[in-house]
């Protein structure tokens, strides 16, 4: 039974590796849509995978290899398989900024206001030594 590891939606684009055997599939999944989502193989590309594709499926279908499905055709990849998403959006909306405290906001405020001035920057510069 094949394990479904992504499934995109819209465009996807398809990066080879220039020297050694790499693809890397970027493109927007349905769990994910408003963050990328790459699929990376350490094999060869097959000849044939143009660079874009259009709503790809990828299955891994046994331990060694794995399906790229696009609407029309499939292609077969060996090797080991990376998934990785980008959860920085969702990471910041969980967890919130901590506001600055009023003690650090004054100083920065106060030193902004010193250093805006040729009589304040001097006092700034007497006060680092």
């Amino acid at each position: 039974m094949p394990e479904v590891l992504a499934t995109f939606r819209g465009p996807v684009s398809c990066s080879r590796a220039a020297d050694v055997p790499g693809l890397t599939l970027t493109g927007r999944t349905s769990e994910s849509p408003d963050e990328d989502t790459s699929v990376a193989f350490s094999a060869m590309a097959p000849a044939e995978l143009p660079d874009t594709l259009q709503d790809v499926v990828v299955e891994r279908v046994s331990e060694a290899q794995c399906r790229i499905s696009s609407a029309a055709h499939a292609w077969l990849v060996g090797g080991p398989v990376h998934v990785h998403g980008e959860i920085a959006a969702q990471f910041y909306r969980a967890i919130p900024a901590r506001p600055a405290p009023w003690t650090k906001r004054l100083m920065w405020r106060l030193v902004l206001a010193l250093a805006a001035s040729r009589p304040g920057i001097g006092l700034l510069r007497l006060l680092r030594r």
